[in-house]
């Protein structure tokens, strides 16, 4: 299995994730937060085409994770999963695609890979977070979540490969020239996570297998990259560099598992 982001941030966000087995390679998108004409464009960078994929996971309603999807999967005949709330909220659920909807800690296989959406807190319809796996190796995603939760941390430990969110710093937040409301949303606990949160998450989970460590969804105005991985990298015990960023503009080219 290798994974590998076309790009993340409050612009867009989408990552790719495909696994091998014998002659038969399964592609899956999460979120597709770009034009449909955007992702094609990402995705060739990564040497896949759109009618290669074999389907497409959102995790909630929001422009930058939603984006191009509907017309991405309507054009490429592409099968969309989602959770009946967000499919609601984007009109899904009265479109012409192939929906699939999801329902929390309910996996479904696609191909060679088992999806396991799980539910968190964040201020959506009905939002789900995903765990890939081939049977080999887990890969988890957490993004766009207020806070943690024992479930969280139940669902993410153990995996060999962790996509986090580290938003934005505590104090850039407080003295930035956003609006007080738009504030108290990101920081609250139906918001996004902060670095120190992120890394105390991280602090949580049974990191044994753990092998690649991404910071994802910052802030361009509220935080920078360096703040984020070293929050991360004091609980591995590892150097920054260590801790790789996923960015709005390039992603992050494929990692392997």
């Amino acid at each position: 299995m290798r994974f590998a982001s076309l790009g993340s941030g409050s612009e867009g966000n989408a990552l790719l994730v495909e696994s091998t087995s014998g002659t038969t390679t399964t592609r899956v998108l999460l979120d597709c937060g770009f034009s449909a004409k955007e992702v094609e464009r990402r995705l060739a960078r990564l040497d896949v085409r759109p009618d290669q994929l074999d389907a497409i996971f959102i995790t909630h309603e929001h422009t930058d994770h939603i984006g191009g999807a509907l017309t991405l999967a309507r054009k490429w005949s592409i099968p969309l999963h989602m959770s009946w709330g967000t499919a609601r909220a984007v009109g899904a659920d009265d479109a012409p695609v192939d929906l699939h909807v999801l329902w929390g800690d309910e996996s479904v296989a696609v191909g060679n890979l088992h999806v396991l959406p799980y539910t968190v807190p964040h201020d959506a319809r009905e939002p789900l977070q995903y765990v890939f796996s081939d049977g080999a190796s887990r890969l988890g995603v957490l993004t766009d979540v207020g806070v943690a939760t024992p479930h969280i941390t139940s669902t993410l430990s153990g995996c060999d490969a962790l996509v986090l969110e580290s938003n934005h710093d505590v104090e850039m937040l407080a003295t930035s020239r956003y609006p007080a409301s738009l504030k108290a949303r990101i920081g609250g606990m139906h918001g996004h996570l902060n670095n120190d949160a992120a890394a105390a998450i991280l602090a949580s989970l049974d990191r044994s297998k753990l092998r690649h460590l991404v910071a994802a969804h910052l802030s361009q105005q509220n935080n920078l990259p360096a703040l984020a991985q070293a929050a991360l990298a004091a609980v591995l015990g590892a150097t920054a560099t260590d801790v790789m960023v996923a960015t709005q503009t390039d992603g992050f080219d494929w990692l392997s598992l």
